[in-house]
């Protein structure tokens, strides 16, 4: 499952990335280092970009300055970090009239995976993702839950090196979330790299080594997590960086009324 390409690289670089859309500044500089092996967070209020940094980071959004390498790969220029990487965006559109079986067999396909090899992990995927009893179920008739494992299928189909998932536990019942869980924990032991984007800070201390806060498009604390939150709790020092106003609702005393 591990090759050779990029050894002893991190398993994802991003260098001075920036982005703007008409007079909005959505990243600003943004620079991190993801280690190999890690399981990095990264967290940020809604708006403050962190789906503009993952897109860039795997080729979705080309970046008007900056640099992405996957593995010591530039994703902008080498056809190669496609297939270290597997994605799950946010928003993720899938070919919604076919069953989970259908959608992975047309996806491995494409990425020119011989048949037996896509049917035989796509099978293996479905029954430890649970999704193996909805075989028949076209992807428009899922769950919020099933369809976040089904992209989550997709992305591991083609054995990548790194897993690139935005908010992946959003809107997930506690079952499903509980198994993506199990299963992004395998890959990393196995020596597989994760980064996930989230807002829930508790999420992130439980399952990450790592972690980068990003604020208004730029990233003001990266590291490992017990250096970054430096004895307190994440989400205090989370508050602290991005400058998030507490405690706004003194106005509001006829509620009380």
């Amino acid at each position: 499952m591990r090759g050779a390409v990029g050894e002893g690289a991190p398993a994802l670089r991003l260098s001075g990335l920036r982005k703007r859309f008409g007079a909005h500044v959505a990243v600003d500089g943004v620079d991190l280092v993801v280690p190999s092996g890690s399981f990095y967070g990264l967290v940020g209020p809604n708006g403050a970009g962190k789906t503009t940094v993952l897109s860039m980071a795997v080729g979705l959004l080309r970046p008007d300055a900056g640099s992405s390498a996957v593995f010591g790969v530039d994703v902008w220029s080498d056809v190669r970090a496609k297939a270290l990487v597997g994605v799950l965006p946010d928003g993720m559109m899938l070919p919604e009239r076919l069953s989970g079986p259908e959608v992975l067999h047309y996806l491995g396909r494409l990425r020119g995976l011989p048949a037996a090899t896509v049917d035989a992990r796509a099978a293996e995927l479905l029954a430890v993702l649970e999704l193996d009893g909805a075989g028949h179920t076209p992807v428009i008739d899922y769950s919020t839950g099933m369809r976040k494992k089904i992209g989550l299928a997709t992305a591991l189909l083609h054995a990548p090196r790194l897993l690139v998932l935005d908010e992946p536990f959003e809107a997930v019942d506690p079952v499903s979330a509980t198994t993506i869980r199990v299963i992004l924990r395998r890959f990393v032991a196995s020596g597989g790299s994760v980064v996930f984007s989230s807002h829930v800070m508790a999420l992130v201390e439980q399952l990450c080594d790592h972690v980068g806060v990003i604020a208004a498009g730029r990233v003001p604390a990266a590291g490992p997590v017990d250096e970054v939150r430096a004895g307190r709790g994440l989400e205090e020092v989370f508050v602290e960086l991005v400058g998030a106003r507490t405690g706004g609702a003194e106005g509001l005393s006829w509620l009380a009324s």
